[in-house]
């Protein structure tokens, strides 16, 4: 460590090198298999409903000078 005044936190330093080898320790089961399928269907899924039945529903244009502030 390039010449540190102070003393780094030691528990600092034990979470920075579980963080860099948590993927050693990584293992498939059944309540991560789940986690991951929420994330990577189920989520993206619901928002892309929810894109789809909003799409055009809102006018997100900024008023601007000359515009009357009345919505048509």
């Amino acid at each position: 460590m390039a010449h540190l005044k102070f003393r780094p936190d030691p528990a600092y330093q034990k979470l920075q090198a579980m963080q860099r080898s948590r993927h050693h320790y990584f293992r498939w089961t059944p309540r991560t298999a789940k986690i991951t399928f929420i994330y990577v269907a189920v989520i993206p899924t619901i928002m892309g409903y929810v894109a789809y039945k909003t799409d055009g529903l809102f006018d997100l244009r900024a008023k601007r000078r000359g515009d009357s502030m009345l919505e048509k």
